[in-house]
C-alpha cells in the first residue's frame, strides 16, 4: 500500500524464532520495506517498522488520534496561527552516540524543503516559509497561512529528524533517537531491532528484541502463526481464517480501524475515464457489500467516498451510487462507452487481488471487459504509482488527512486535476476553526463522490492476531507507525 499503501514482501521460512523467548517478539508483515529511511520512499511498511521506533519526530500522536509531545517537549503558537516556537528535550542522542539539537531539526527540514528533495509527502513542508535555530534548545517554524493539520503532519514518519552525520546512509543503516536501534536486515527474510538503553523511556520490562518476519502469502503467514514461529500478525492478510483463531487459546484476534481508504482507482488522464459518466457507471456497476463479503469474509466497512468512517467529520455517501447494472449501462452507452476493454493492475495484496476478481465479474455484466494483470510491488509503483501508466487499479491509501490527494494535480497517479477541488482543499487545510473544519470535510467527501474520481470500496480493517500474553499493541491504526515501546510479555 502507499503510505496507504500497505505493501508485500517475499519470504523464505527460516528457522523458527524462539517465540516468546525472554525479551524477544517475532511480528510478521506482509510488506518488506524498499529502504529504511522514511524520509525517502512511500512505502508503509517503512513507517510500521521504523517510524517513533528507530525515528522520532518533533510531536507524535497516540492510538485515539491526538498529538503529544516527542521531541519537542512544549510549544507555543503565535496568535495569528503562523508561528510555532518548540522547545526541545535535553540529553537525547542518536544511536551514534552523537547529541540531538535544533540544528538536527532545521536541517531535517531544510533537507525536506529542498528543490531535490526526495520526501515522499512534501506537502507536509509545503506550508513553511522558514526553520529557525536561535539556540540548540529552541526551533521556530513560521508558516505561510494557518495549517489545520501541521502538528498532526510532523509526527508522521516523512517528518522524522535525522542527523547531518547519518542521513545519507539512512536507506540501509538508520540511525535516529528512537526507542529501538536497528540491528540487522537479511531481505526477503526478517529485520531486527535492539532496545535503546539510552533512550528516555527504557524500562527494563521493554521488549529488548524485536524481529519483523516478512511474508506475503496468506496460507505462509497462517503457517508461521500455528506454528508459534512469529507471535503476532498485527494485519492479518487471510481474515478467512480468524475463526480458527478465535477458537485456539493460544492466541488473541483483535479488530480494529485503520485510515485506509481501499479505491479502484481510475485513471483520470486517459480515455475513457476522463468522462464522469463512464466514472459514475463503473460506480453503479460496483455492488462494494459483495466484495467485502467474498474478498474480506464480511470484515470491513463501505464507504462512499474518501474518508474513514469513524472520522467524526464523516459523511455517509455509500447511497450516492446505488449498485444499479441498468443504469451503468445507460450511462455507458450516453457517453457512446459500450464494449469497453480496460486493464487492471493489481499489486500483490490480498485484498486486491480478490477484490480484483469480483470487480472483473461485476463489470462484465454492464458490457466492460476486464483484463487482470497481477504485477509485484516494485513494479507497481514504477509503472502506476510513478509513470500512470494504466487504467484502474485497486490500493489501500492508509495515510491519515489525505483527502489532499485529490489535490495533487495531473502529475499524481490519480491524472486528477480540478481547480474547484484544489481551491477547496486549500480552504481546509488552512482552517483552524474546528466546526468550519468540519464542514469543509465533509463538502470535500461529496465533492470528490460527486466526481465519482474512482470507484470507492471499502474501509481497509485491521484485524490482529497475536499471542495470548503479549499486550501494549494498538488495536487501531490511527497513522502508519506501530510504537513498539509498550510491547510486554505478560
Amino acid at each position: 500500500m502507499l503510505k496507504a499503501l500497505s505493501l508485500a514482501g517475499a519470504l523464505a521460512l527460516g528457522p523458527a524464532v524462539a517465540a516468546a523467548a525472554a525479551g524477544t517478539v517475532s511480528i510478521g508483515l506482509q510488506q518488506e520495506p524498499t529502504v529504511l529511511d522514511p524520509t525517502a520512499d512511500a512505502t508503509a511498511a517503512i513507517d510500521t517498522i521504523t517510524a517513533h521506533n528507530i525515528f522520532e519526530s518533533l510531536t507524535t500522536v497516540n492510538e485515539a488520534g491526538e498529538v503529544l509531545p516527542d521531541l519537542a517537549e512544549s510549544w507555543t503558537v503565535s496568535e495569528d496561527g503562523t508561528v510555532y516556537t518548540f522547545t526541545l528535550r535535553e540529553g537525547v542522542t542518536f544511536h551514534d552516540g552523537t547529541s540531538f539539537d535544533s540544528a538536527d531539526v532545521k536541517f531535517t527540514f531544510d533537507r525536506a524543503m529542498a528543490p531535490d528533495s526526495v520526501n515522499p509527502t512534501k506537502g507536509i513542508f509545503a506550508p513553511i516559509v522558514s526553520v529557525e535555530a536561535p539556540d540548540p534548545r529552541t526551533v521556530v517554524i513560521t508558516l505561510k497561512q494557518p495549517s489545520a493539520f501541521f502538528l498532526f503532519d510532523i509526527a508522521q514518519g516523512d517528518a522524522s529528524i535525522v542527523a547531518p552525520e547519518s542521513a545519507e546512509t539512512n536507506k540501509t543503516n538508520p540511525i535516529g533517537t528512537g526507542p529501538y536501534r536497528f540491528d540487522s536486515w537479511t531481505r526477503g527474510d526478517r529485520l531486527t531491532l535492539k532496545a535503546y538503553r539510552a533512550h528516555r523511556d527504557y524500562t527494563p520490562k521493554m521488549i529488548d528484541t524485536v524481529v519483523f518476519r516478512f511474508i506475503a502469502d496468506p496460507a505462509a503467514a497462517v503457517a508461521a502463526l500455528m506454528a508459534e514461529e512469529i507471535d503476532a500478525f498485527p494485519v492479518m492478510p487471510a481474515p478467512e481464517t480468524l475463526e480458527q483463531f478465535k477458537n485456539d487459546p493460544r492466541f488473541v484476534v483483535v479488530e480494529g480501524t485503520t485510515e485506509g481508504e481501499v479505491i479502484l482507482a481510475l485513471n483520470n488522464s486517459r480515455p475513457p475515464f476522463n468522462d464522469i459518466r463512464v466514472r459514475r457507471a463503473i460506480n453503479h456497476a460496483l455492488d462494494c457489500k459483495a466484495i467485502i463479503e467474498g474478498a474480506m469474509y464480511g470484515y470491513g466497512t463501505p464507504i462512499g467516498s474518501f474518508f474513514p468512517p469513524h472520522h467524526k467529520s464523516y459523511v455517509d455517501l455509500t447511497g450516492l451510487y446505488p449498485h444499479d447494472p441498468e443504469k451503468a449501462r445507460a450511462l455507458l452507452a450516453a457517453a457512446g462507452a459500450e464494449n469497453l476493454e480496460v486493464t487492471l493492475v493489481l499489486p500483490p495484496f490480498p485484498y486486491a487481488r480478490r477484490s480484483g476478481e469480483i470487480i472483473q465479474s461485476q463489470l462484465a455484466k454492464v458490457g466492460i471487459k476486464v483484463k487482470i494483470e497481477n504485477v509485484e510491488w516494485a513494479y507497481w509503483l514504477n509503472e502506476v504509482y510513478k509513470a500512470r501508466n494504466y487504467d484502474m487499479t485497486i490500493i489501500a491509501h492508509t495515510s491519515p488527512n489525505d483527502l489532499g490527494n485529490f489535490a495533487r494535480g495531473p502529475n499524481y497517479f490519480y491524472g486528477y486535476d480540478n481547480p474547484e477541488f484544489n481551491a477547496l482543499w486549500e480552504r481546509i487545510r488552512t482552517e483552524s476553526d474546528p466546526a468550519k473544519l468540519d464542514a469543509l470535510l465533509k463538502e470535500g467527501q461529496r465533492f470528490v463522490a460527486e466526481e465519482a474520481v474512482h470507484g470507492f470500496l471499502f474501509q481497509l480493517p485491521r484485524l490482529g492476531v497475536y499471542k495470548k500474553g503479549l499486550t501494549g499493541y494498538w488495536k487501531s491504526a490511527p497513522v502508519l507507525f506501530a510504537p513498539l515501546k509498550d510491547l510486554r510479555w505478560n
